[in-house]
């Protein structure tokens, strides 16, 4: 692993793996307003130690979510909250991001780490044990592997994993961490950590500063 020694005491430690992605609602019109919330937010998950934080705003133009990034990156500079940059290696290496999150129809995290800084984190989304398994041998960091539960933002990918699969592919890769996505919510998030998995990625839980409160 590349990643720097914090991280890699979290994404191997006990304690629960905590990845907020931001809401994806950003667009030019609305950026001057809006972007205000998301940065309250992330500053908020900072303070609340929340493992990592993935800049998630595809509706942006490049000069804006690099004007983003490196805000958030600003803000959370001085905390041990990690923050990625979804797909874009070029925007996390110009915004002094901590990492990159690549997609399903991403390149590889070995291309990544040849044609970018080599200590980048790479996190990858992941729907299939075959796909899990190549992400992990290509030398990503991590995976997020979902949908776990329904959720409408997900449901592109097919339905919902279940926890039987999850607990089966968790078991499969470790100690590779696998973060559970899709639908966790303050109902289910515990009974994920059971199931095997080093944490949880959220979009819609994470993004409410009452629920990001119960992680201090």
């Amino acid at each position: 692993m590349t990643f720097d020694k914090k991280l890699r005491t979290s994404l191997h430690s006990r304690a629960p793996i905590i990845y907020l992605i931001t809401r994806g609602n950003l667009n030019p019109q609305n950026f001057s307003s809006e972007s205000k919330k998301t940065l309250e937010i992330i500053e908020f998950a900072a303070e609340t130690q929340v493992s990592l934080i993935q800049i998630r705003e595809k509706l942006l133009t490049a000069r804006l979510r690099l004007k983003l990034a490196r805000e958030a990156v600003s803000i959370t500079r001085k905390s041990d909250t990690k923050v990625l940059i979804n797909e874009r290696a070029d925007i996390a290496a110009a915004a002094g991001a901590d990492g990159i999150h690549l997609t399903s129809s991403s390149i590889s995290p070995e291309i990544i780490r040849k044609n970018f800084q080599p200590d980048l984190i790479v996190g990858a989304s992941t729907h299939s044990f075959t796909s899990a398994e190549k992400l992990k041998s290509q030398g990503a960091d991590f995976v997020t592997y979902g949908p776990v539960f329904p959720t409408p933002s997900k449901a592109e990918y097919g339905a919902p994993k279940g926890l039987k699969k999850l607990r089966e592919l968790c078991e499969r890769l470790k100690p590779f961490p696998v973060l559970a996505l899709g639908g966790v919510n303050d109902e289910n998030y515990r009974t994920v950590l059971n199931s095997g998995a080093r944490g949880f990625a959220a979009i819609r839980f994470l993004n409410d500063l009452e629920n990001l409160g119960q992680f201090r």
